[in-house]
């Protein structure tokens, strides 16, 4: 078992990598030049519309400059918009526009199809111990 240990950076990296060529496919697909780390910022405005770029960045794992040259493509492509904050004009707010909640209410079920997917032959169960297990793994990881 210590070998396999060694190895959950390979299958790690392996099943992320097998995962964005999927969704990279099911956006060409549908005529789409959006990546999946564009995409994670889209579903977490649709999940919570008004988020900082800090909070974007931290909820999403990227960092600052990362997260802000998605912001700005997803913006040209007018799916966000930046706005000041009230309390500190420095500081903006990303929000979802109309153009961009159209665009993930059009992508949802085709990515909860890809979701769908990767479980099958899986149960309930399976998911929640795969849950609890990369938690722990990302927990372990995160320890200094």
């Amino acid at each position: 078992m210590q070998a396999e240990n060694n190895k959950i950076g390979f299958y790690l990296e392996r099943t992320t990598r097998l995962v964005k060529l999927n969704f990279h496919q099911v956006f060409k697909n549908e005529g789409l030049s959006l990546t999946p780390e564009q995409w994670v910022v889209l579903d977490l405005l649709n999940s919570c519309n008004g988020l900082s770029q800090s909070e974007l960045a931290e909820q999403s794992f990227k960092d600052a400059p990362s997260i802000s040259r998605i912001i700005d493509v997803l913006a040209k492509k007018k799916y966000v918009e930046r706005r000041s904050a009230e309390n500190d004009r420095r500081k903006f707010i990303i929000y979802l526009t109309k153009e961009g909640r159209a665009k993930v209410e059009e992508l949802l079920p085709m990515v909860n199809d890809l979701r769908s997917k990767s479980w099958d032959g899986l149960s309930t169960e399976d998911y929640r111990e795969f849950i609890r297990i990369i938690n722990q793994v990302f927990e372990n990881m995160s320890q200094d």
